[in-house]
C-alpha cells in the first residue's frame, strides 16, 4: 500500500529558505518560527488524486472514514481495480453518485494512458495541470495542490486558495482584503521558491503541516 512509502522531502528546501529569507522581510521572519517541519510528498499519483476527489466539500473527518471504506474495497488500490469495482459499493461506502463518477473518469484517464504520468518530470507545470484538468472532478486549484504535494515543483502559486489569500492579507496587509493582483505583486519576490513561500504562509495560519 502507498502509506508504507517513506515520505520524499524536496532537495532544494534549505536552498529556498536561504532565497527567501534575503528576498522578503516578512519570510525572513515566519521561515525560523516552523523549525525543521517541510513538505513531503509519499508518493503514488493516482492514489493522491483519488483522495482529493473523495475530501471535495466535505469534512477532513467525513473524507477519511469514507476513504478508508473506498480503499478497502479492492485488494489495492489501482486504476484497473477501481474500474472493476461495482458502483453500489462504492456508493455504499459513502460515495456520491458525482464522486463516483469522478473517480471512474479518474481511473479511465490512467488506465488508457491518458495521462503521462511517466513523462511528467520533464513536462511544465502548465502542461500537466493541463492534462489533470481534463479529468472531471479535477479543477486548478486541485492540480495545483498535486503539483505541490504530489511533484515537489518548487514555484507553484495557488492564487485559487484561500488559505493563501488570507494568509497574505494577514503577513503583508494587516488583515485588509487582498486581490488575486495584489497577491501576485508580493509572490514576486518569491520567485523561483513560489512554493515554499506558500507553505509558509499555510504554516503562519495553521502550524500543523498538511499532508496529501
Amino acid at each position: 500500500m502507498s502509506a508504507a512509502l517513506l515520505p520524499v522531502t524536496p532537495d532544494y528546501w534549505a536552498q529556498a529558505c536561504a532565497h527567501l529569507a534575503k528576498k522578503d522581510r516578512v519570510m525572513k521572519k515566519l521561515i525560523p518560527q516552523f523549525g525543521d517541519a517541510i513538505l513531503e510528498t509519499r508518493g503514488d499519483a493516482f492514489v493522491t488524486l483519488a483522495r482529493s476527489i473523495v475530501g471535495q466539500q466535505i469534512s477532513v473527518k467525513a473524507a477519511q472514514s469514507v476513504w478508508d471504506r473506498f480503499a478497502a474495497l479492492p485488494k489495492r488500490l489501482t486504476p484497473a481495480a477501481v474500474l472493476k469495482l461495482k458502483v453500489d459499493d462504492m456508493r455504499a461506502a459513502g460515495l456520491s453518485a458525482r464522486k463516483v463518477e469522478y473517480l471512474v473518469d479518474l481511473a479511465m484517464h490512467f488506465s488508457s494512458g491518458a495521462v503521462h504520468v511517466k513523462a511528467w518530470q520533464d513536462m511544465d507545470d502548465e502542461a500537466i495541470i493541463e492534462e489533470l484538468v481534463a479529468i472531471r472532478g479535477i479543477g486548478r486549484w486541485t492540480a495545483e495542490m498535486f503539483l505541490i504535494f504530489h511533484l515537489l515543483r518548487p514555484n507553484v502559486l495557488p492564487l485559487d486558495d484561500v488559505g493563501l489569500i488570507n494568509g497574505i492579507s494577514r503577513n503583508y496587509f494587516s488583515g485588509e482584503p487582498v486581490s488575486r493582483s495584489d497577491a501576485r505583486e508580493v509572490a514576486q519576490a518569491w520567485s523561483p521558491y513560489a512554493t515554499v513561500a506558500t507553505w509558509y504562509i499555510w504554516r503562519s495560519l495553521d502550524p500543523v503541516p498538511v499532508a496529501y
